[in-house]
């Protein structure tokens, strides 16, 4: 959460774009790299990452099974992101040994996670979970739980949840549109993600 206001989240249907893509980010000053495991290239993605674009931390979202975790891992993962959270899902993603951003989306989902001492979590899908009024709403009874808030959340609004005290960062797919990758137009993603690294917090 600390090394940029915002994380990217990178769906890649061609690993041929994942080392070129994660060096554009990071010009523009975003380090960490979520890449989901929602295609078949996303785990060869997380391996040329890793093996070739040394200044990224690159990361795993949408881990949804034990074995996500598991293969992120040996893949070269050095974070793992899950848009929910169940008790073996937790138990696997901790059984890595690497950070991982468990997501919830009430206030029952971020006590039962406390309960087990974690406090860094993702509030996910942020808008349709209610949003800047719901994270306002629950910061007084949770203080010492941070959010990266994901889902609806660009350039519009990013700026307004790096805004409240409990927002550590938020995640957003804005920064790689689907057409600038497809083109490797590399410049506009390095644009886009100096103006994302800029915002304050």
């Amino acid at each position: 959460m600390d090394l940029a206001p915002v994380i990217p989240v990178v769906v890649l249907d061609d690993a041929d774009a994942a080392v070129p893509l994660a060096r554009a980010l990071v010009a523009g000053g975003l380090r960490a790299i979520e890449v989901t495991l929602r295609t078949p290239a996303a785990l060869e993605a997380i391996v040329r990452i890793a093996a070739e674009v040394p200044d990224a931390v690159v990361g795993a979202g949408t881990v949804v099974r034990p074995e996500d975790a598991e293969r992120s891992a040996a893949a070269g993962a050095r974070f793992l992101v899950s848009p929910g959270c169940t008790s073996r899902l937790q138990v696997a993603m901790a059984a890595t040994g690497l950070p991982f951003l468990p997501g919830v989306a009430t206030a029952s989902e971020a006590l039962a996670l406390m309960e087990d001492g974690i406090t860094a979590m993702k509030f996910f899908p942020a808008e349709a979970a209610g949003g800047i009024p719901y994270l306002k709403s629950i910061g007084g009874p949770l203080p010492r739980i941070r959010f990266c808030p994901t889902g609806g959340v660009g350039p519009g609004n990013a700026a307004d949840y790096l805004a409240l005290p409990n927002v550590g960062c938020v995640g957003g797919s804005w920064l790689t549109p689907a057409d600038a990758v497809r083109a490797g137009d590399w410049d506009r993603v390095r644009k886009l993600a100096a103006e994302a690294g800029a915002l304050p917090r």
